[in-house]
């Protein structure tokens, strides 16, 4: 199957507003180009559904740039729900919690040893491991940092000031954002049973099978799928969507049967081999070059980021 470069290449995470607190395996942040494109390119939504929420980078920017009036996060992993029900509702609670804790490895081997008294302290232990670990990983049998950035060791990841930045940027739009700790696909079996006129899907699974997310089993604790289904229920629903997958020829066969549009995006994995991942839409959003200029100029971007930071949040 022919498949088209997109004219939006993988963008430097660095040049794209870091809003989650999670460093997360096949984080998205570098997709954040094309997902603005793409929610401008369709009737503004007034809900964004995010089924397998992860870092949550999507549904974040979506509402802190105002493309969309609400954002619905699902995500079946009880540790990274966890993080996120104390991010949304005790934000202030889990901040203080950041502040007080001095880390080191002896503190992060005790702390992942306890069982979590509360949602706080079940969210703040998610957070401190997912900092210490290598790669942001918290599947089983995951290792903490060794040497880290600039040798600081397990340490190199955490940067309390920078969290507790984030952690109140998101109680901020906290009331235009609902958490629910589910199966993806359960939910989305649920919700395309109903009109969604003014509703977008972000899809994102963070699993492996026949070839469509290769690296699932390694960086996820849950990670099988029924990619087939899945396509089918996009298919079956009228809902405006944007899903990312690992090249393979069974996605590529999906996406022909239900005649999906797709556009690759170059990525470099941590090995620095080069993979293509597909971004793929139900219309052709990323085809025309002319099209996509005003996003592609790094000034227009910016004006536009620093304008929805001044526009008062959706009540």
């Amino acid at each position: 199957m022919a498949i088209a470069v997109s004219p939006i290449p993988a963008v430097n995470v660095a040049a794209v507003p870091q809003r989650s607190p999670l460093r997360y395996p096949g984080g998205k942040t570098w997709l954040i180009p094309h997902v603005r494109v793409w929610l401008r390119s369709v009737k503004r939504p007034r809900l964004l559904i995010e089924p397998f929420a992860g870092g949550g980078i999507v549904s974040l920017t979506a509402v802190m740039e105002n493309l969309v009036d609400e954002a619905l996060m699902a995500e079946i992993d009880q540790d990274v729900a966890a993080l996120w029900k104390a991010a949304l509702h005790f934000g202030p609670e889990l901040a203080a919690r950041i502040s007080s804790f001095t880390l080191t490895r002896e503190s992060v081997v005790e702390l992942a040893s306890q069982r979590p008294a509360d949602v706080v302290e079940h969210g703040f232990r998610t957070l401190v491991l997912n900092r210490t670990r290598r790669g942001g990983i918290l599947a089983p049998g995951a290792s903490f940092t060794r040497k880290g950035e600039n040798g600081a060791g397990i340490a190199s990841r955490w940067y309390p000031n920078t969290l507790i930045r984030r952690l109140r940027a998101i109680s901020e739009v906290a009331p235009r954002i609902t958490f629910r700790e589910t199966d993806g696909m359960q939910m989305l079996a649920a919700l395309l049973g109903q009109p969604h006129d003014d509703v977008a899907l972000f899809v994102d699974p963070p699993y492996t099978g026949g070839g469509g997310k290769r690296a699932g089993k390694r960086l996820y604790a849950h990670n099988d799928i029924d990619h087939a289904r899945l396509f089918s229920m996009l298919a079956d629903s009228s809902a405006d969507f944007l899903m990312t997958y690992d090249r393979s020829l069974e996605i590529e066969s999906l996406i022909e049967l239900h005649e999906f549009h797709a556009v690759q995006v170059m990525m470099k994995s941590g090995h620095h081999t080069r993979l293509p991942e597909l971004v793929i839409t139900r219309q052709p959003t990323f085809y025309e070059a002319d099209s996509l200029a005003r996003e592609l100029r790094p000034e227009s971007a910016r004006r536009r980021i620093r304008a929805s930071w001044r526009e008062p949040a959706a009540s």
